[in-house]
């Protein structure tokens, strides 16, 4: 009778641990399924290569499906929120252009036409 009580028990607990695993191997994707992660496809798969690689991969994707938050996206938004980063970067250069054209005119040298062209003398001759 003994023999059963244990047998019982083993096959318990294999399949607790069996299940257990499958249900650990899945809470990166539920995090980022809960957080809108644009990738949590991805997430998904890898959670289960990494079952497949005992769980070798399971930190990185915690940290993958973490890292991302719908309010805020990935979180390396610089202090102007809201502006698409190519309009950032056009105002910056606009900016520039027109600090470079105040200089040249207070140097009272013409402002150069043809900035940023490279230097092509004797290539086609």
């Amino acid at each position: 009778m003994l023999d059963y009580i244990a047998l019982g028990f083993l096959v318990f607990t294999g399949l607790t641990l069996f299940y257990g695993i499958i249900a650990i191997h899945d809470i990166p994707y539920e995090i980022a399924k809960h957080r809108n992660h644009p990738q949590q496809d991805a997430i998904h798969v890898a959670g289960w290569v990494s079952l497949f690689t005992l769980h070798v991969l399971w930190p990185f994707l915690w940290i993958w499906a973490t890292l991302y938050r719908e309010d805020r996206g990935w979180g390396f938004a610089d202090a102007r929120a809201g502006e698409d980063p190519l309009s950032q970067m056009r105002s910056e250069l606009l900016e520039l252009s027109a600090r470079l054209a105040a200089l040249e005119k207070d140097k009272g040298t013409k402002p150069a036409d043809d900035a940023g062209k490279p230097d092509v003398k004797g290539v086609n001759e």
